[in-house]
């Protein structure tokens, strides 16, 4: 909770008999993590976060916050909490995109557009008065983080480090005047145990474009430079991307530290042409199966369970895959899927989540297809102008 908002916005607002207030105390604190439970209950789908990383994302320790501004609030009825969201305000994007866009995230609510429409209503005036033109989201708190709404594919576990959301969220948003502002999908490719062979002829066309190409898996023994290298390919592949915000380096080592003990080096794959590294990609085991056992707390015992059924995972993510510009449309993405695919099918995962891929982002889309993956999960951003 990065640079307050002062005099910016009130730090109160009531609409309807529904108090929005800002979290500035403690015990609002814990209100606005523990109230994902009261909006999910038993929902088989939902995958309670760990409480410790929610906390983490809107403490100064945050890398994040050095750039950007994240300023919470509870909506409040009759003294009970019936939703919360958060507004944000990113320098870096700002900079980047030349755009005086906003953001909500965090957003939760109890199923009534009143609670919905009062969130909203305040992070507007927040962003308003930090001089924003446009609202966006849900961002939480950024596309280097999770983000989107959920609006197709409720029938199933969301994989690790994406969100999930009830069906009533999109009714809320969109009877609060959002409309569209991109789609994600999330692929799915179930293993029946082959290898197209049009993919193994798509390989040895890729080889014999690019000589010298060859694919490897990472060396977490020289992790310092093979970060480097990581930074490279991740702030270049995807700088024209929508949405995109280029990582800081203290972001970019965050991110490393977090994911360096949950990286299988079989599945953390580069793509060099000679010495030169032209594209990386990462997917890691899909660990919300055994998050979901875990009910947000990571102690002794969680500790124990996490190792227990890590062992357990039959499904992957990849989360990041790229290549730089000067070396797209080669064929290069198809082949890092392909040797994905090839090395996960090897340790015996049997489905494996590509996501997210931008709405408009064909040529990744067809790359996945002739994997024999599909679009199953469809998660939108809004926006609203200010």
């Amino acid at each position: 909770m990065n640079g307050r908002a002062g005099g910016w916005a009130s730090s109160k607002m009531s609409t309807g008999g529904i108090e929005t207030k800002e979290v500035k105390t403690k015990g609002d604190l814990k209100a606005f993590f523990r109230f994902p439970w009261k909006v999910y209950g038993k929902d088989p789908h939902w995958v309670p976060p760990l409480f410790k990383e929610q906390v983490f994302l809107f403490s100064p320790k945050n890398p994040f916050l050095k750039h950007a501004e994240i300023v919470p609030y509870l909506a409040m009825r009759d003294g009970a909490v019936v939703g919360r969201i958060a507004a944000i305000v990113d320098e870096n994007y700002i900079g980047f995109h030349q755009q005086r866009a906003g953001f909500f995230g965090f957003f939760e609510s109890v199923n009534d557009l009143e609670v919905a429409d009062a969130l909203l209503d305040q992070v507007k005036v927040y962003l308003k008065g930090r001089g924003m033109e446009m609202m966006m989201g849900p961002m939480n708190p950024s596309t280097n983080h999770e983000c989107g709404l959920l609006i197709e594919g409720f029938d199933s576990l969301p994989f690790f480090m994406m969100p999930y959301n009830p069906p009533y969220y999109r009714v809320l948003l969109e009877g609060c005047g959002l409309q569209k502002a991109k789609d994600l999908y999330a692929n799915l490719i179930v293993d029946d145990g082959s290898i197209p062979e049009r993919l193994l002829r798509i390989s040895d066309r890729v080889r014999k474009r690019s000589p010298g190409l060859k694919v490897r898996p990472i060396d977490l023994k020289r992790v310092d430079e093979e970060v480097v290298r990581v930074k490279e390919v991740y702030n270049g592949a995807w700088r024209d991307n929508w949405g995109f915000v280029p990582l800081t380096d203290e972001e970019m080592d965050l991110m490393v530290k977090k994911l360096k003990p949950l990286v299988v080096p079989e599945l953390a794959l580069f793509a060099e042409i000679g010495e030169e590294t032209v594209g990386f990609a990462l997917a890691l085991p899909n660990y919300n199966q055994v998050l979901r056992r875990l009910n947000g707390r990571l102690g002794l015992l969680g500790l124990v369970k996490f190792l227990i059924y890590s062992r357990k995972i039959d499904e992957i993510r990849v989360m990041i895959l790229g290549v730089k510009p000067e070396y797209q449309k080669r064929g290069i993405e198809t082949l890092l899927y392909l040797e994905i695919f090839r090395r996960g099918q090897a340790k015996g995962y049997k489905r494996g989540e590509l996501s997210w891929i931008l709405e408009d982002n064909y040529l990744m889309q067809k790359g996945i297809e002739a994997l024999g993956g599909r679009s199953y999960k469809t998660y939108r951003i809004y926006q609203s102008p200010l």
